[in-house]
């Protein structure tokens, strides 16, 4: 119970200390690129997956054209599409891949990643930088030294922190939209009742 306490406790802190790392103009320019996009693809691996398929269904409940990559009923994306490509290392190939391509059609590509000096980082024409523990900093040289001398670097699993800081930033950047597209909860509980 006392592990599960602590990792609850770092989880939150990293999610606390990551905030810091956001830039508000990266923030608006992301914000804006979604809201002229007449269609808006997520893609992440993963869970990273996860957090864009709930951020897709946050953008549809806001009344925004979003799909994800790879489902039956995605269309294919066009110059006045953007594609959010969720990647803690920003490396991840199938990732990258997918956001080349949208780039190629010329679609604009926003990356959510805890490099922006990587290949999706290098992409994309705005970048959300989430700090938080991925699979790369496990796979450093240093990594094993700190874990033996007990400097664990988060108690999570891989890449959790990134995972759910990202699904938090994502939640938040709904609620800008929400005031930038004049949407009220109302608004939002009217498009999910009918939905269902």
């Amino acid at each position: 119970m006392e592990l599960m306490k602590s990792s609850i406790k770092a989880i939150i802190g990293n999610i606390v200390s990551a905030e810091e790392f956001l830039d508000a103009e990266d923030i608006d320019k992301f914000e804006d690129i979604i809201i002229e996009s007449k269609n808006v693809f997520v893609t992440g691996a993963g869970r990273s997956g996860l957090a864009a398929k709930a951020f897709a269904m946050r953008l549809m409940h806001l009344g925004v054209s979003a799909y994800v990559v790879g489902e039956t009923i995605s269309p294919a994306i066009y110059e006045d599409d953007c594609i959010v490509a969720i990647s803690g290392s920003g490396e991840t190939n199938t990732i990258v891949s997918a956001a080349r391509i949208a780039k190629n059609r010329g679609s604009k590509v926003l990356a959510v990643t805890s490099y922006p000096e990587s290949t999706l980082g290098q992409l994309a024409d705005c970048c959300l930088l989430v700090k938080g523990r991925t699979k790369k900093e496990v796979d450093d040289e240093n990594y094993m030294k700190r874990q033996i001398h007990g400097n664990y670097t988060s108690l999570t699993p891989l890449g959790t922190a990134f995972e759910l800081t990202t699904l938090v930033f994502l939640d938040a950047i709904v609620s800008e939209l929400m005031e930038k597209m004049h949407q009220t909860e109302s608004d939002l509980k009217a498009r999910h009742t009918v939905l269902e």
